[in-house]
């Protein structure tokens, strides 16, 4: 039996006694970490909201097998925040839906969670309506038309049924109590409501595609609320996709349990303490970014240099190369190559060993 086949459904309780520990030390963490955000420069600030929103993106896509460019969904984050120079990349089209969702979620947290804003969100994943190789129901409740909604794993044959969703007949209803719940008020702590948002909205399941990212937005903008804030630090599916396995045996778990989720409310806290905690390495990389431009701010550096350094800074993939240079700054080889023979004059760039073909360069952060 799945908790909306019970009698009590939705009628969600937790033993308080059991989350007061893991709720006191998520506050704690999420304290500290908004604390020593509020107290950098409104550029460092911005740049810490634009890595943190680029995990988000990236990993909670990643979550659902999807693999999205880095550098894209950066680029693309970057244009909706007002970032100009840190869009250094063509912007990653398939991430556009997941970015605008996010980006709605976290800065219109204010604004009610309505069915036309849920059936916004999902048909900006699916701009063609399609998933993969078929055509889905997009932008309305899933209509069950090839059966009963279901969680399943392994091959054909062999399958595992995880979990199957409330009939399609059911969906209304079952939504316009949730959103009701959703925008009322409540003595509920913020932390608490983010995590049974996320649960209820999962185990509805009322898309044809895109159910868990769209519930992981939703408790995006519950953790908004909490915080008052529409700026992100930090990233609950960068954790989320670490912890995948144990994040849907949760699930698993809960959807088959009864109705009391003290222990998917625990996980939640625990998984949600953990982000904020790798948040703060994050932002470790975001004040040696600072430090760089701090220490060499004098520098009269070209547009094109200092676009290139920022990706350097933000994590180069595979060795910079003069030819690198010249196909990501659309100039030629020997322009790219004056380029970092200045660079390397000044300090900011070095030699890695190799022959003159394989000449490659690295970043001098004590230059």
């Amino acid at each position: 039996m799945h908790i909306w086949q019970r009698d009590d459904w939705p009628d969600f309780r937790w033993d308080d006694a059991r989350l007061i520990e893991p709720l006191a030390a998520a506050r704690l963490q999420q304290g500290r970490l908004i604390g020593g955000m509020a107290r950098l420069g409104f550029d460092i600030n911005r740049e810490a909201q634009l890595e943190a929103l680029t995990e988000d993106v990236v990993k909670s896509s990643a979550i659902e097998g999807e693999t999205l460019n880095r550098a894209g969904v950066r680029s693309s984050l970057a244009r909706h925040l007002g970032v100009p120079e840190a869009a250094a990349a063509p912007a990653d089209r398939r991430a556009e839906g997941v970015v605008e969702m996010l980006l709605d979620a976290t800065e219109n947290y204010a604004q009610p969670l309505t069915r036309e804003r849920l059936w916004a969100w999902q048909a900006a994943l699916f701009p063609a309506g399609v998933s993969g190789l078929h055509r889905i129901r997009t932008g309305a409740w899933r209509d069950d038309a090839d059966g009963p909604m279901q969680v399943v794993s392994g091959p054909v044959g062999r399958r595992r049924v995880h979990y199957e969703a409330p009939p399609a007949d059911r969906l209304e209803g079952e939504m316009q109590r949730f959103l009701a719940w959703f925008d009322a008020r409540s003595a509920t702590d913020g932390l608490l409501r983010a995590g049974l948002a996320h649960l209820w909205l999962v185990t509805v399941h009322p898309f044809e595609d895109g159910n868990g990212r769209i519930a992981r937005a939703v408790a995006d903008q519950a953790l908004a609320r909490s915080e008052a804030s529409g700026q992100r630090f930090y990233s609950l599916s960068g954790q989320i996709q670490q912890e995948r396995s144990d994040y849907y045996a949760q699930l698993e778990a809960a959807q088959k349990g009864g109705l009391d989720v003290t222990d998917w409310m625990a996980w939640f806290l625990g998984c949600f303490t953990r982000a904020l905690g790798g948040a703060e390495a994050a932002g470790a990389h975001v004040l040696r970014k600072a430090d760089f431009w701090r220490d060499h701010a004098a520098l009269p550096l070209s547009d094109r240099q200092k676009a290139m350094l920022n990706r350097c800074l933000d994590g180069f993939d595979g060795k910079l190369t003069a030819a690198k240079w010249s196909a990501l700054t659309k100039v030629s080889i020997p322009t790219a190559q004056r380029d970092i023979n200045d660079l390397l004059e000044r300090g900011l760039l070095r030699r890695n060993v190799g022959g003159s073909k394989n000449t490659s360069y690295e970043l001098v952060f004590d230059a």
